[in-house]
């Protein structure tokens, strides 16, 4: 980063002592496996990747470049996933603003504005997140129109109905359901859409596997049901018009991440509950109505 502009450091009512924790975990996370993947060209996710595996570009594993390779190859299956969230978005257009709730460091902000043209506002509990995406924004001259900004997704600083369209990517699992579905609904135009990309455990399990429990303590968060995605979207005026299981398109991400320098230790409760079925990876895009 070239420049450095602080951002408002506190979480703006209503906070509680838990949004005081989340924001400190992510004031102080520093993975090599979320800035060593934006490296690759300058889009910084915080989420994880779908696709099958390029095998012929990684190569032998022999390669000296071959660490280089794997780690491009895990950014290109990061953004793959934000590709197919904005390609549920709908007919955006130029004068359209978009909302990022849970924006992380602005990735998927800057490649929405690249596709659309239009203004994107993201928001996060962490003022380091914040200043990261704005300082990027600025060096892509696109400042004007991508902007992060410290902010509770349940009390955003957006007018009734003024967004033609808004996201969670994975970032849901911080906050009740009930309580986001209803500001999204509130900030979105009527005709509006809201998709999210998240993993949640199965109901057919019975409860949370002790692999979701392992993603719950690694992340301080709370992993929510397919089932309570789908009732609080219906309680809140949001119809879904899709829901797609990317289960088995995600695997492959974790299993060649599980192979890398950048691994984090939560990597195989990840694979062995995907493949125990007691955790699942979905997509849900829905209109307000």
């Amino acid at each position: 980063m070239t420049s450095t502009v602080s951002t408002t450091p506190f979480i703006p009512a209503p906070a509680t002592p838990y949004q005081g924790d989340i924001a400190r975990y992510w004031n102080e996370e520093a993975r090599p496996v979320n800035l060593r993947l934006g490296d690759v060209d300058g889009l910084y996710h915080h989420h994880y990747g779908i696709g099958a595996v390029d095998h012929a570009a990684l190569g032998d594993t022999a390669d000296s470049e071959y660490e280089k390779k794997l780690v491009a190859e895990l950014h290109r299956l990061e953004s793959a996933q934000a590709e197919l969230l904005l390609d549920h978005l709908g007919a955006i257009g130029r004068d359209d603003m978009l909302v990022d709730a849970g924006c992380g460091r602005g990735g998927s902000m800057v490649m929405a504005h690249q596709r659309f043209g239009c203004k994107v506002e993201g928001v996060t509990l962490s003022a380091k997140q914040a200043d990261f995406g704005n300082n990027r924004a600025r060096e892509l001259g696109i400042e004007e129109s991508v902007h992060s900004r410290v902010c509770n997704m349940l009390d955003m600083p957006f007018e009734t109905g003024q967004a033609a369209g808004s996201w969670n990517n994975e970032s849901s699992m911080y906050v009740d359901l009930h309580d986001l579905m209803a500001e999204h609904s509130r900030v979105l135009a009527v005709g509006g859409r809201y998709v999210t990309i998240t993993g949640c455990w199965n109901p057919r399990y019975g409860q949370p596997s002790k692999w979701v429990s392992q993603i719950n303590a690694h992340f301080e968060c709370n992993i929510h049901s397919r089932r309570e995605y789908l009732r609080a979207m219906a309680d809140n005026r949001l119809v879904p018009q899709a829901v797609i299981d990317l289960t088995p398109d995600t695997l492959p991400y974790w299993e060649l991440r599980a192979t890398s320098s950048l691994v984090t230790g939560i990597e195989e409760a990840f694979i062995e509950s995907y493949r125990d079925g007691s955790f699942q990876y979905v997509l849900i895009a829905a209109d307000r109505v």
